[in-house]
């Protein structure tokens, strides 16, 4: 499922076509994709205007002229496919290879821009939702978010407390979006290797006994946001550079240091230890046993 990075960049690759742009048309080609698709969903887009596009966690929020905002979550395969005078990308490029099949292509947006969007979703997990502005922090899907681990707000302290007294592990805490928003399995792998804390510390040792920030906890605030904004760096560059996905390794895979590299040696200075794998919750976990204590 694409994460925080991979959402942003789709996001970015989506707003020259879509920002102060008017749907002109829009096919939906099936009544649902996870769930159904609102009721009168063409009508309520077709002539608005795309006033802003933004990011919430993983969903992309586009608001409209009209008051409402158009929620798009991409699931596990879902993926953007965008053609203007003639060209046909895919924002950003992905671990994973996208699907072409025109038979998945499900929701079609025809921009004033001259531009069209095409929303494929092979194994239909992604979603789309009109909500109303004025109630869109009471949406089910996005009010019990954490903080946007890029944002102001999301510090050490912040992070602590929401760990304090947790007997899950650390892994499984930054998984959950209640804690932070927008963290999948790749960069959490990621931001514990660069913190050098193991994914089996209890989430609770990120505070001291009265629930104030330690240092474990500074650094992991540190590493989560120097991990995504690297991420997102390398998906801009891509996106400059409108490379078409051709079902190649994604973006950021080459810079990673812990995730999918089995056996291999730690990237950490000086460090003799091996990465191995672990399955924690289900989850394919990778770390170095050495200097991620």
């Amino acid at each position: 499922m694409p994460e925080l990075p991979e959402v942003e960049t789709v996001r970015r690759g989506l707003q020259p076509l879509m920002e102060g742009a008017r749907f002109e048309r829009v096919e939906a080609r099936r009544g649902d994709l996870r769930w159904p698709l609102p009721k009168d969903f063409v009508k309520r887009l077709e002539g608005q205007t795309v006033t802003g596009l933004g990011r919430r966690a993983k969903y992309i929020l586009a608001d409209l002229s009209s008051g409402e905002v158009l929620l798009m979550h991409l699931g596990m395969s879902g993926s953007f496919r965008v053609a203007q005078a003639g060209h046909e990308e895919t924002p950003g490029d992905f671990l994973h290879e996208r699907s072409k099949s025109a038979a998945h292509d499900h929701v079609v947006f025809h921009m004033s821009s001259g531009g069209v969007a095409t929303f494929n979703d092979p194994r239909r997990f992604g979603c789309m939702k009109l909500i109303a502005r004025g109630s869109l922090e009471q949406e089910p899907l996005l009010r019990a978010l954490g903080p946007e681990p890029l944002g102001n707000a999301f510090d050490a302290a912040m992070l602590a407390a929401a760990c304090t007294g947790k007997q899950t592990s650390l892994k499984a805490a930054l998984l959950d979006q209640r804690v932070v928003a927008g963290l999948g399995n790749i960069y959490v792998c990621e931001a514990l290797h660069r913190a050098h804390l193991s994914p089996k510390r209890k989430a609770s040792t990120l505070a001291g006994r009265k629930g104030a920030p330690n240092d474990r906890a500074a650094a992991l605030v540190e590493a989560i946001r120097a991990v995504l904004n690297d991420a997102i760096e390398a998906g801009g560059s891509s996106l400059r550079d409108h490379r078409r996905t051709d079902g190649e390794l994604g973006y950021f895979q080459h810079a990673f240091r812990a995730y999918d590299r089995e056996n291999a040696p730690c990237p950490t200075r000086r460090c003799p230890g091996i990465i191995r794998r672990i399955v924690q919750n289900g989850r394919s976990t990778f770390y170095c046993p050495v200097c991620q204590k």
